[in-house]
């Protein structure tokens, strides 16, 4: 059964304290999709791009198996650009520029052949655009994941809290949980958010890990230390390519399997930032990937004894 990831394709320009770049591949859609290809291999885009979107681009979706017939090319038009600039401690970044292009008028459509998916990831987008491809199913997925960010929360609050109704998981960070909720701990703003729909919410908290929370249980998975952080751009969406990708490859969404999606997703993410833009996710393979995971589980495991 398939994954159905949509969410933008995009062009990034990214400034660091580590370097900077001209225009490069990016959008939610792209990392998400690249990150769950190691784990599943049956995932379905639907996006939209403009004629500047080169066609080498559409090619290294292909290679790692993400499926393009849902992806709109408008050829008279130009792809969606964000350029950002990140602060010395790289969890904070200043937006320069922002070019909604072919996004303004995004009228996405889920194809005949992406029906009946096993699960939804609905990347972030302006949440009645996500709530259109909810009302383009047939069937309702086993699991719909959905993201945001504080954009949508500043500007289109009623249409987002419309959409969490329909949904299963929740992910954001930790400023839009406060923003969302109205609460400074995080523990009560979990608990608030459950109440407006999802049954499970991820509170991502960069360099600190991220949180998982049910209405019963909250379960807490670090970032792994790392020497190098070039570029955070993405990692959000890389964490829920391997969430997803998880969950749809074990098929098995209860809460004990949700805490090593967490992991590995926090996994994916730690790949992400080590280069600019999809470099370092182009090129990695599952051997590393494996390894990277069990630097995890050595991180988090101890022995105790009680006295």
């Amino acid at each position: 059964m398939s994954l159905l990831v949509v969410g933008t394709v995009a062009f990034d320009a990214i400034e660091t304290p580590f370097g900077k770049t001209d225009k490069i591949i990016g959008g939610a859609a792209t990392y998400i999709g690249l990150s769950a290809s190691k784990f599943h291999d049956e995932i379905n885009l639907v996006s939209v791009v403009g004629g500047d979107f080169p066609q080498s681009a559409i090619d290294m979706l292909h290679n790692h198996k993400v499926d393009t017939k849902g992806l709109q090319i408008k050829k008279d038009e130009k792809t969606f650009f964000w350029s950002g600039r990140y602060h010395n401690d790289m969890n904070t970044r200043d937006t320069m520029d922002t070019q909604l292009n072919v996004l303004e008028t995004f009228n996405p459509v889920v194809p005949a052949e992406y029906q009946n998916c096993e699960l939804l990831m609905l990347g972030n987008l302006m949440p009645s655009i996500q709530q259109k491809v909810l009302d383009q199913l047939e069937e309702r997925p086993k699991l719909i994941v959905l993201d945001t960010m504080n954009f949508w929360m500043d500007n289109f609050l009623d249409d987002l809290m419309v959409a969490l109704k329909n949904v299963d998981v929740l992910t954001i960070n930790d400023e839009e949980a406060r923003q969302l909720s109205g609460e400074y701990s995080l523990v009560k703003a979990a608990k608030k958010i459950l109440s407006f729909g999802p049954k499970f919410l991820i509170i991502k908290k960069g360099e600190h890990g991220a949180l998982l929370f049910n209405s019963e249980e909250v379960f807490f998975a670090p970032a792994l230390p790392l020497e190098d952080v070039f570029d955070p751009t993405g990692a959000g969406d890389t964490f829920a390519g391997g969430f997803v990708g998880h969950l749809c490859a074990t098929k098995d969404y209860s809460f004990e399997n949700m805490k090593r999606a967490v992991i590995i997703g926090s996994a994916m993410a730690s790949f992400c930032v080590e280069k600019f833009g999809t470099e370092r996710m182009d090129g990695l393979s599952k051997d590393e990937v494996n390894r990277r995971i069990s630097e995890f589980v050595d991180l988090v495991q101890f022995d105790i004894q009680l006295v």
